[in-house]
C-alpha cells in the first residue's frame, strides 16, 4: 500500500512535467538540463520547510487572531518561501544557460522546478495520510504548483529579453507577485476553513481553473513572440551556444561545456562549408602557372619532334 502511496504522489507531477514540457514542442529544451532543474527543485523543500518553521513559530504569536495568522501563514510562510526558492532555482541554474533562449522556456522551467518541489512535497503528505490524500493532491495541489510558478515563469521568460536591468528586475518581481498571490488565496481558503466552514475549501477549484486558462492564455503570448522574433530556429539556438570567437576561456569550461562547445563549431563549420561549395574562379596566379605549364609542354614536344625532310 506504501509503494502504490508513493506512486500516486510521484506520477501527478511527472505527468503534469510532461504536459507542459510539450508545449514547447517547437524547440523542446535537453532532458539533461530539465532533469537538473527538477532535482533542484525536489531538493529546495528541504530549506523550504526549515524557512517555514521558523516563520511559523513567530507568525504563532497572533493565534489569537486566526484569520491573520493564516493569511500571514498562507502569502507569506508558504506562498512567498515557496514560490521564491522556485524563482531561485530557476535564476540561479537555468536562466543563465544558452539553452535559455525563448520566452517558453520561462515557463518549461519554472513549471520543473515545481514539479520537483511538488513532488518531495506530495510524498510527505502521502506517507502520512495514504492514497486517498494523493488522489486529493493530484487534482488540487500539484495542478496549483504548476499554474502559480508557470505564469512567474512566463514573466522570467518575458524578462531574458528586456533591453534595461530596471525592466527585467520589474518582470521577474511582478512573477513572483503574482505566484505568490495566487498560492497564497489557494491555501488561506484550506488553512482557514476551521474559522470559515468546510465549504470555504470549494474556493480552491475556480482558483486552479482560472490560473490554469490564464497560463493557457500566457502560453499562447510566448510561442507567438518567440516564432516572431525567430528564436524557435537552430540557427538562433546555433547563434547563442557558440562564443564570440577570441573570447572563449577553455580553462574555466566544465568539460560538457567542452564539448559542447566542439560540437557547436563542428555544426557550425559544416554549415559554412555547405553555403560555400559553389566553385571559385581560379585566381591570377593559378592562371600564370597553369599557363606557362601548357607552354613549357609545347616547347618540349617540338624540341623531341624530328625535322621533316
Amino acid at each position: 500500500m506504501i509503494f502504490i502511496s508513493l506512486i500516486m504522489a510521484v506520477a501527478p507531477a511527472v505527468l503534469v512535467l510532461l504536459y507542459y514540457y510539450k508545449q514547447d514542442n517547437a524547440k523542446p529544451e535537453p532532458k539533461g538540463l530539465i532533469t537538473k532543474i527538477f532535482f533542484i527543485g525536489f531538493a529546495s523543500i528541504i530549506p523550504a520547510i526549515i524557512i517555514e518553521l521558523i516563520l511559523d513559530a513567530v507568525a504563532e504569536a497572533i493565534l489569537f487572531l486566526p484569520i491573520i495568522y493564516f493569511f500571514i501563514k498562507s502569502f507569506i510562510v508558504a506562498g512567498l518561501v515557496e514560490e521564491s526558492l522556485k524563482l531561485f532555482v530557476v535564476k540561479q541554474f537555468a536562466y543563465k544557460d544558452a539553452h535559455f533562449d525563448e520566452v517558453m522556456d520561462g515557463v518549461v522551467y519554472a513549471v520543473v522546478a515545481s514539479m520537483g518541489f511538488a513532488c518531495f512535497e506530495n510524498v510527505l503528505y502521502v506517507t502520512g495520510g495514504g492514497w486517498t490524500l494523493a488522489l486529493l493532491r493530484a487534482f488540487t495541489a500539484v495542478p496549483l504548483h504548476a499554474v502559480a510558478s508557470g505564469i512567474m515563469g512566463y514573466y522570467i521568460g518575458k524578462a531574458k529579453f528586456t533591453q534595461t536591468k530596471s525592466e527585467e528586475s520589474s518582470l521577474i518581481f511582478k512573477g513572483l507577485l503574482i505566484a505568490v498571490l495566487i498560492h497564497g488565496t489557494y491555501d488561506f481558503f484550506l488553512f482557514s476553513m476551521p474559522v470559515l466552514g468546510n465549504a470555504s475549501g470549494l474556493f480552491v477549484l475556480p482558483i486552479i481553473v482560472g490560473s490554469f486558462l490564464f497560463l493557457k492564455k500566457k502560453i499562447k503570448l510566448a510561442i507567438a513572440e518567440d516564432v516572431g522574433e525567430g528564436r524557435t530556429t537552430e540557427e538562433y539556438t546555433l547563434s547563442r551556444l557558440m562564443p564570440i570567437p577570441g573570447l572563449v576561456n577553455y580553462n574555466k569550461m566544465s568539460r560538457s561545456e567542452l564539448y559542447r562547445h566542439l560540437e557547436m563549431e563542428r555544426m557550425h563549420s559544416q554549415m559554412q562549408g555547405m553555403s560555400q561549395q559553389k566553385p571559385q574562379p581560379p585566381s591570377f596566379k593559378e592562371e600564370l602557372e597553369k599557363q606557362i605549364e601548357t607552354e613549357s609542354e609545347i616547347n618540349g614536344e617540338s624540341k623531341e619532334s624530328p625535322d621533316k625532310e
